[in-house]
């Protein structure tokens, strides 16, 4: 998934939505909030009182009822765990793309979707990330998960659970459609009608606005599956869902659904780029796998129903059913006739986080660390090398080159990420919350002072990286350690491609690495004990980071 790059902004003040730490900047902000006002310039929303720590972070949520054995004279449920080869279902909800043929994509929503009554209780366990993952692939452990399935093959989990299922059902419904069809949903954006015809997808989708009435009808007559693209920013509990999975795999985590009538099929057999988690809604839908041509695949392909040959796998899925499969697996599903629609949810996630993007990634900032000190590497190429074949004298030297990176590598601290760490936190959803969120957009409970006792909140939102200085000149570089967060993140545009972000966050010297690590590895200290030369850059400090929601005095 290619998402747009964004440098933090290069505002020399603290701002609520980005910026720079100055402790000048801090303590204005920290006068203005003492005296109810706003500071010029500052963005803060501070015409109440201080609120005290996020109520929000506190879910307590029923644990999932689905169980092998359980009290004497409980129901419980019946579970029946396959282990197949190869599974999977439609590609990570890809970051949408512009509408094909010219055509004007509408408006993202600018309204956040009103908070909604989840029908039937949850099932699953938002103690935080570890726990839901590990309700959402109940009664398989974790562990087990991870060792066995896990970028291998796939796992099938058919529950007979009449809880869970109501529970699955209440994440998206076929009659949802009509409420979601007045917040401006846009064809090819939001929404794609489409059929498998032939061995081939065809869209069907419309110019504009979704209407229900003509989606319904298509849905009807033309017997078309209707995908919705990234229902998290609408759906309260599906955003709940893929935050808590964000914060568990630390990659994105995107969603489709697909609703597909009776007797009907909506795409062709294919692979994708990413690790799949399929949620059974409602109805039922019939699968077949084939054995995969390319393990771990990079990229989305349809696969011709010749070269198929026989599928290894067949087996419908049943509300509460859930079914992964690793990336790369080939893959094609439909309604059976006869039978209700059929509604799925793909949870997706990893596109593009592999070794490989990763090497990617820090090799560039190991490069540049490198050159400081190794003159060899700041000597110019042979004259016309770009110009002609590269010779054998350059591949050497290359591989020369590439054995110190190595053997830098190895008494490396700290690898410099360029992108890959901003990017996700930059493009990830915003903690879940439930009203205005003013508790993540403005600083509540005590000011930090020198003798404080502070901890990190939402420290799953946020990353500590160094890099080099964005202001600097190009030829004296200095590093400096950024903070980026997600707190202030758009639900709305969340795995929208195509749409503009921005980061969020501060930026320190290298000198304050060590006192901001002190906070990041405890759960609690005293300013007083932070390793900074005067207590005036301890006071600032926290201050800076108390006001971007980042810390609360405990």
């Amino acid at each position: 998934m290619r998402v747009a790059r964004t440098r933090i902004s290069r505002t020399t003040g603290l701002t609520a939505s980005a910026g720079i730490c100055k402790a000048r900047d801090a303590r204005r902000r920290v006068r203005a909030l003492e005296s109810g006002l706003t500071a010029p310039g500052m963005g803060v929303r501070c015409t109440r009182p201080p609120r005290g720590p996020c109520p929000g972070r506190r879910l307590q949520d029923a644990m999932l009822r689905l169980r092998s054995s359980g009290p004497c004279g409980s129901s419980v449920p019946k579970v029946c765990i396959s282990s197949l080869f190869y599974l999977e279902h439609r590609t990570m909800p890809k970051k949408v793309k512009p509408a094909e043929h010219g055509k004007e994509e509408g408006p993202v929503p600018s309204k956040q979707a009103k908070v909604e009554a989840v029908r039937g209780a949850s099932t699953l366990n938002f103690d935080d990330p570890s726990s839901l993952f590990g309700s959402l692939i109940s009664p398989i452990k974790t562990e087990t998960f991870f060792k066995e399935f896990w970028e291998k093959k796939p796992l099938l989990i058919q529950r007979d659970d009449p809880a869970l299922a109501a529970y699955y059902q209440s994440l998206f419904r076929l009659t949802d459609l009509k409420s979601l069809c007045g917040q401006s949903l846009y064809y090819g954006r939001d929404v794609n009608v489409c059929r498998c015809i032939n061995g081939k997808k065809k869209v069907l989708n419309k110019d504009g606005k979704v209407h229900f009435l003509q989606l319904r009808k298509d849905f009807d007559q033309k017997r078309t599956t209707i995908q919705f693209h990234q229902p998290q920013r609408f759906k309260d509990e599906l955003w709940k869902i893929q935050e808590k999975l964000e914060c568990y795999f630390g990659s994105l985590v995107g969603s489709n659904v697909y609703i597909t009538p009776a007797g009907s099929q909506g795409l062709p057999p294919h692979y994708d780029d990413v690790e799949v988690f399929i949620l059974q809604l409602e109805g039922e839908k019939h699968w077949r796998l084939y054995t995969p041509t390319v393990a771990l695949a990079r990229e989305y392909s349809v696969e011709p129903e010749a070269r198929l040959g026989a599928p290894t796998h067949e087996f419908t899925l049943k509300p509460g059913d859930l079914l992964y499969f690793p990336r790369g697996t080939i893959h094609q599903a439909d309604t059976p006739p006869g039978l209700a629609h059929s509604t799925h949810v793909t949870i997706s996630t990893y596109q593009n986080n592999s070794w490989g993007d990763f090497l990617l990634d820090t090799m560039s900032g190991l490069v540049f660390d490198t050159a400081k000190d190794d003159v060899e590497l700041r000597r110019g190429i042979p004259r016309q090398l770009l110009m002609v074949e590269t010779s054998a004298v350059a591949t050497r030297t290359l591989s020369g080159f590439l054995r110190t990176l190595a053997e830098r590598l190895e008494g490396t601290k700290e690898l410099l990420s360029s992108d890959m760490k901003k990017d996700f936190v930059m493009h990830r959803l915003p903690p879940y919350y439930v009203g205005d969120g003013t508790e993540l957009s403005t600083p509540g409970g005590q000011i930090p002072r020198l003798n404080s006792t502070v901890s990190l909140q939402f420290k799953d939102h946020i990353i500590l990286t160094v890099g080099p200085d964005e202001n600097g000149s190009d030829e004296a570089q200095e590093k400096m350690v950024y903070i980026y967060h997600s707190l202030k993140n758009k639900r709305e545009i969340h795995m929208m491609g195509n749409e503009e972000t921005e980061s969020h966050g501060l930026r320190f010297p290298l000198s304050h690495v060590d006192a901001l690590k002190q906070i990041w590895e405890s759960s609690a200290i005293s300013v007083k004990n932070l390793k900074l030369t005067t207590d005036e850059e301890k006071e600032n400090l926290v201050l800076s980071l108390w006001t971007e929601c980042l810390i609360q005095v405990v």
